[in-house]
């Protein structure tokens, strides 16, 4: 968690497209300092829990799965938590390892009763055979072995899943300097702590390590809220709605800029208030404010790290 932080600070430091605004920071921790919503982890309902190791395996695959939803306007990750508890409601084999090697791209559409191909399903698909293989090779086939081996280590765990399982090695080159964002990877440990309550699976001794999951709303909220700003030309590529390539200059700094800013803005709300406030706190209050806004314009990038 150290390399995500400062890596994400040397970007911020040397960034050409988005601008970390310290004087937005300030405005933004005035107004909120004492009234940031703690938001419940599932209030919308939509996730499968029944307090045991299946939710972990529910958990697992749905974070394995959830990237890339900007292509179909109608997909949403509500689509695809619902799908899949549905699906283990159905049947409480369907993550089996073993079953997770054999999907196909028309039978993961059929598990989430989706009408069309998902947004990069050939990758989805492959992404299912990789956890699936991993699982049963290394963790007797479960997710819950994975959490048991780190120790009520959240960093541990991150780095567990991140060595052990490629797809959510969530790391990238910018101006020769390799940066570390594992935005997957944490949100699997922070929602094994939400999910639990912080208790039993969920009992991590350094949930604060988290930082905030750099995907597509956090960098549009923070933007919104005068925390970021872009250049016009990265401005108009997000306002025309143009693709952004994966590892590029601004997609880097767009992720790893939104890191840097709320992990100020954590520091900032501590010292002021003397209160601890967890980046996976402000990170789901920002999620929440962006979601509810959906005229927000974000940018766009076909990845499977987010």
């Amino acid at each position: 968690m150290e390399e995500v932080r400062a890596t994400s600070a040397w970007v911020a430091s040397h960034s050409s497209h988005v601008t970390v605004d310290s004087e937005g920071i300030e405005k933004l921790v005035e107004s909120v300092e004492n009234s940031i919503p703690k938001v419940e982890w599932n209030y919308e309902g939509i996730h499968y829990f029944d307090n045991g190791p299946l939710t972990l395996q529910y958990l697992f695959v749905l974070d394995t799965l959830n990237f890339c939803f900007w292509p179909d306007k109608e997909l949403n990750y509500d689509d695809l938590a619902s799908g899949l508890k549905e699906a283990l409601e159905k049947d409480q084999t369907v993550f089996d390892a073993d079953r997770l090697q054999k999907y196909t791209g028309p039978e993961l559409r059929e598990l989430l009763k989706w009408p069309r191909p998902l947004p990069l399903e050939d990758e989805r698909v492959r992404l299912m055979h990789e956890v699936g293989f991993e699982l049963e090779r290394s963790f007797g086939g479960k997710a819950s072995n994975i959490v048991e081996s780190c120790g009520k280590s959240a960093a541990k765990l991150v780095s567990t899943i991140a060595r052990h399982f490629p797809g959510f090695r969530d790391h990238t080159m910018y101006k020769g300097h390799q940066v570390f964002l594992y935005k997957r990877a944490q949100i699997f440990a922070a929602d094994v702590w939400g999910a639990f309550k912080g208790e039993g699976y969920g009992e991590f001794s350094d949930v604060g390590s988290i930082t905030i999951f750099a995907d597509y709303i956090v960098p549009a909220v923070l933007q919104q809220l005068g925390v970021l700003r872009y250049s016009s030309n990265l401005d108009n590529i997000i306002k025309g709605n143009k693709e952004i390539g994966s590892g590029t200059e601004e997609e880097v700094e767009l992720r790893a800029c939104s890191i840097y800013a709320v992990e100020k803005m954590r520091d900032l709300i501590q010292k002021r208030t003397g209160k601890q406030v967890l980046s996976v706190e402000l990170d789901l209050w920002l999620w929440a404010y962006g979601i509810s806004n959906p005229s927000l314009q974000h940018h766009r990038t076909l990845s499977i790290y987010y």
